[in-house]
């Protein structure tokens, strides 16, 4: 069996993230809601707020950029290109979206988005390896 390149490693930690962001959401609006309303069709069911709705917003980020990394992993991968800058961004990526999740679930707001920055930054650096 082959070992997972660096990138694919932090790609599969990132849905890693991704899937515990997914339970700490559902967690909060179960709190919030209550089982019998999530279980339900949620219609008329009011927004989830404080850091509930904050774990919700900061899953639905999760899933907007892991799809463009994995993307990136996946096309490095399948192009043979990995070196010190795709390493480093899967790094970057990982860490960045690893602090955005403690980040934004306490509301820190300046901080979150430069947490936000440097996971982009990830992605921004292995997308030039391939260009």
């Amino acid at each position: 069996m082959n070992e997972l390149s660096a990138e694919l490693t932090f790609l599969l930690w990132s849905v890693a993230i991704t899937f515990i962001q997914l339970i700490v959401s559902l967690l909060g609006a179960t709190v919030q809601h209550g089982l019998p309303t999530l279980a339900g069709n949620r219609e008329n069911m009011g927004p989830t707020g404080g850091w509930a709705g904050r774990a919700q917003r900061a899953h639905r980020n999760m899933l907007e950029n892991l799809i463009l990394f994995a993307i990136l992993v996946i096309v490095a991968h399948f192009a043979g290109i990995s070196n010190e800058f795709t390493v480093l961004g899967a790094q970057l990526f990982f860490w960045g979206r690893l602090a955005y999740s403690f980040i934004y679930l306490a509301g820190i707001v300046w901080l979150r988005t430069a947490a936000f920055l440097v996971s982009i930054s990830g992605s921004i650096l292995i997308f030039l390896q391939l260009v």
